[in-house]
């Protein structure tokens, strides 16, 4: 059985099973009106009661909620465990799993010191000479308590509390394992991959109940475990209002295409690498070794493809997300979106924005799997480079030609290629530098007149769109196969062409030799026509 090479080939052929699912989630669980100082005196004062409001007041809470995990530990027979520096809290939580046998409950609590946001009293002079206490913000070490649950309808996820005042908390959950415990409950047979799923006997019910992972799911299995955890909030406070909201804080998206056959997926990353090296941001394309690699780590680093003894990944970077791609197991190609602040896309970070955040999520997985079919089969038909390399008029709005020959132009579309992996499109602003860079001009010179009339042609050639009614642009789908053809047989096939044909280049190759030869006969010819100058 033959591998094919084209990528498109590869993932409409080879692959057996498919699945999107958000992946990781790392939520913040904190109460809204505790996180400025303003909001802690309130609490004090008019809630409470006192007639000041000082950190002094937070001790006893903080004893009390110790003690009542100490207590709960006690009565529900669960392990504590403290952390040691530089353990890996998942590789023991893995292993105290193994051992716990009840359908769901506390596994155990990790108990570990770590850098938290907290209140402190400061002792202010007021006008008439008084000392009074006045509450700001601060960081301390202290005292976090890790619950590692099993949920009968969640799987594993943990929720960490800090002992100190405002108690703020972190939850940590998996939407592959959810999906593992809905497939279970439904007796739907299925092959499980670590954090994935590897075949599944009804494909298309795994993929539906993907969609519905949403945050009502989440918001439900966090309220059922908070009722049952130690709560340093009394019920009185609760009712006050004084509740614990949730928030995003990071989320992964991931795409999990299961190969036929290990050498696929090596075929597939061969491709795909290669293709991406000298395309786009090449400092943002890299491969991610298994080891961590500094400024001072000895020996010379570079973009390779490795096919021994290290599984290869592609990472790119924009703003505050991260999209990677590796070959996980030898069997699947996975795809993950992080987006670690929802706000960098101008979405919020309340988990009810997860909708708008899945969107741009499982987009972006798309997006690069579809620049990545189209990067290696970018061929354009006469017609497509027609209607680039000449001039055209488009609603009585004509448009000068994209020489394929012009130096301007192959820069505009290698900087067009920058900017593939934003979904929210660039300026022209952003087009500025990177233009100027490839031209080797002052960035100065480049007149936003001249920027105008550059982004308006290709606009009219059908190379970039406006995002709305905006001032940003993207690339459409023929823009993207146009930009990587232009640029790919500029870079690859005329230039290092030309070099080889230079006269003042001794022969390197027989196309070399091949062009001289042609060249001394068409000189015979003039001297035999008697045309020379």
């Amino acid at each position: 059985m033959s591998v094919p090479d084209r990528v498109s080939d590869i993932l409409a052929k080879h692959v057996t099973f498919e699945l999107e699912c958000i992946d990781r989630m790392y939520l913040n669980a904190y109460v809204p009106s505790l996180q400025i100082p303003e909001g802690a005196v309130s609490f004090f004062k008019r809630h409470l009661g006192y007639s000041f409001a000082s950190s002094a007041l937070m001790d006893p809470i903080s004893k009390a909620f110790v003690a009542a995990i100490e207590a709960f530990a006690l009565a529900e027979d669960v392990p504590m465990i403290t952390f040691g520096k530089g353990e890996r809290k998942d590789d023991i939580a893995a292993v105290m799993r193994k051992g716990f046998e009840r359908e769901e409950g506390v596994v155990f609590i990790g108990k570990a010191q770590e850098k938290a946001k907290v209140f402190r009293t400061e002792k202010r002079t007021a006008p008439n000479g008084k000392k009074y206490p006045w509450i700001v913000t601060s960081t301390a070490m202290v005292n976090h308590y890790y619950f590692y649950i099993f949920d009968r309808g969640f799987g594993p996820f943990f929720i960490k509390f800090c002992s100190y005042f405002p108690y703020n908390a972190k939850v940590c959950l998996n939407g592959h394992e959810w999906l593992k415990q809905q497939l279970t409950a439904r007796g739907i047979e299925f092959e499980p991959l670590d954090n994935g799923i590897l075949s599944c006997a009804a494909p298309a019910r795994a993929q539906r109940l993907c969609d519905r992972f949403d945050a009502a799911k989440i918001e439900a299995v966090f309220r059922k475990w908070l009722a049952r955890l130690p709560h340093p909030f009394t019920a009185k406070d609760r009712q006050a209002g004084y509740r614990y909201d949730l928030s995003i804080l990071q989320a992964e998206f991931s795409r999990t295409m299961i190969f036929d056959r290990p050498v696929t997926g090596r075929v597939f990353f061969d491709q795909v690498i290669r293709e991406n090296l000298d395309l786009g941001r090449p400092d943002q394309v890299r491969l991610i070794f298994d080891r961590r690699v500094s400024r001072r780590t000895p020996g010379r680093f570079q973009t390779r493809v490795v096919t021994e003894g290290v599984i290869p990944a592609i990472r790119f970077d924009f703003k505050s997300a991260r999209i990677k791609e590796y070959f996980k197991q030898g069997r699947a190609l996975r795809v993950e979106t992080t987006i670690n602040d929802s706000r960098a896309f101008r979405i919020g970070k309340r988990l009810h924005n997860l909708p708008l955040m899945r969107e741009f999520g499982f987009a972006a997985n798309r997006r690069l799997l579809n620049v990545q079919t189209i990067s290696h089969d970018c061929a354009v038909g006469e017609d497509t480079w027609n209607q680039v390399v000449r001039p055209i008029t488009v609603d009585q709005q004509r448009a000068s030609a994209l020489r394929f020959d012009d130096p301007r132009v192959q820069a505009l579309f290698a900087v067009l290629l920058l900017f593939v992996f934003q979904i929210d499109g660039f300026t022209s602003q952003q087009l500025r530098g990177p233009l100027a860079r490839l031209l080797g001009i002052d960035p100065a010179t480049i007149t936003r007149g001249r920027l105008t009339y550059d982004l308006r042609r290709l606009r009219l050639h059908g190379i970039i769109e406006r995002i709305g009614r905006s001032h940003r642009f993207r690339l459409t789908p023929t823009g993207l196969r146009v930009a990587f053809f232009f640029s790919r047989v500029w870079a690859r096939l005329i230039r290092p062409t030309l070099s080889l044909v230079g006269t003042d280049l001794p022969p390197r190759s027989s196309l070399a030799r091949i062009f001289k030869n042609v060249d001394a006969e068409i000189s015979s010819l003039i001297a035999h026509e008697k045309l020379a100058a």
